[in-house]
């Protein structure tokens, strides 16, 4: 769709790194980005976010570019989101909005389906509006008499009903994974989880570790369903060791996606360790990390231990190596690449180290 970006700065440090992550979610969505606004605001304003003069300069781009859709890099409120679409008379479709599409675009599986779903019917209840006041009931009519309930009303409770449903589904799911976990636990296998901020390079360290074929693409959020296979990673090993690639997380991930999203990173969450993947090529690395640990806390992951994995150190020239943490002897630290295979060797011999060393956790 021939989209045009609008991006606000709010006085942020990093407002560029904002820009550029924002066009990867458009591009990854499938838009044609054919103009990019920049504005500078102290804070937003209630009505538009950005202005009712800035509103006016984006209508008048609207028919020389023959836009379709506009993508705004940040969440609006209900009322912004109608009021701006109400001028326009195109399509918004604002930060939270556009990384549910995405995910709705990416899910593959029964349960990653279920959960989007739900994330965007929490997301579309706070956004209806009296679209069909001229149906109401209220107003009478042949087909029209009845109890008295208005569309919008109606529209609030089919939703609700279909949220109730959808929790339902995911919390057998939920029961059967549980069930899952429980038997490798009784069986002694030993969990290890990859998590990381999207297009760190999870799915390809997977693919390397698990000889498996797990989707790949540059591009963010490519992963998006769980998966879990069982790896070796040495003949010493006296137990299965079983892998789990996760969805990666990004800077301000929507509550309602983490929500959503709860039943399949609790699996993240029963970890017996956690391979924290970082994109050592990226100038907004610490910043990725940051945001990862955010995530991981409100998933109630935080005290798992955890090893921090430097992929792509072909871009960033830094030479593969491990470093040791003495007081819990486990590693802290790996540099590799994925890419052309630099480190994996370390990467097996820090999961088989950990194993060992915290054998007695599980």
């Amino acid at each position: 769709m021939r989209a045009l970006v609008i991006a606000v700065n709010l006085n942020k440090d990093n407002f560029q790194c904002d820009i550029d992550e924002f066009i990867m979610l458009a591009q990854s969505a499938g838009a044609n980005i054919l103009h990019i606004e920049l504005f500078k605001k102290d804070m937003p304003d209630n009505k538009f976010f950005i202005g009712s003069g800035n509103v006016q300069k984006i209508l008048s781009l609207l028919n020389d570019l023959s836009i379709e859709i506009i993508l705004f890099n940040q969440a609006l409120l209900p009322s912004q989101h109608r009021n701006l679409e109400k001028i326009w008379n195109v399509r918004v479709v604002d930060r939270v909005s556009l990384i549910l599409d995405i995910f709705a675009l990416r899910a593959k599986s029964h349960e990653g389906k279920l959960q989007v779903e739900l994330a965007q019917l929490k997301h579309l209840s706070t956004r209806l509006t009296r679209l069909w006041t001229h149906l109401e009931r209220q107003r009478g009519g042949i087909g029209m008499r009845g109890p008295g309930e208005s569309q919008l009303e109606m529209d609030r409770r089919v939703i609700g009903s279909k949220v109730k449903i959808l929790k339902e589904r995911i919390k057998k799911i939920k029961l059967r994974r549980i069930s899952q976990r429980g038997l490798r636990e009784r069986n002694g296998a030993f969990s290890v989880s990859l998590v990381g901020y999207t297009n760190s390079g999870k799915s390809t360290i997977f693919n390397i570790l698990a000889k498996d074929k797990v989707y790949v693409a540059n591009q963010l959020f490519a992963t998006l369903d769980i998966t879990s296979r069982r790896i070796w990673v040495g003949d010493d090993i006296d137990k299965d060791i079983i892998l789990s690639d996760t969805v990666g997380f990004i800077r301000d991930l929507p509550h309602s996606i983490v929500e959503a999203f709860h039943a399949t990173l609790e699996e993240t969450a029963s970890a017996d360790l956690l391979l924290h993947i970082v994109d050592s090529s990226s100038n907004e690395m610490y910043d990725q990390i940051e945001n990862v640990n955010k995530v991981i806390k409100e998933i109630g992951a935080s005290n798992i231990p955890t090893v921090l994995v430097y992929n792509k150190t072909d871009k960033s020239k830094i030479t593969s190596k491990l470093l040791y943490d003495d007081s819990a002897g486990l590693v802290a630290k790996v540099f590799m690449s994925a890419v052309n295979l630099d480190g994996v060797d370390f990467l097996k011999s820090v999961i088989s180290n950990a194993s060992k060393v915290l054998r007695n956790n599980v």
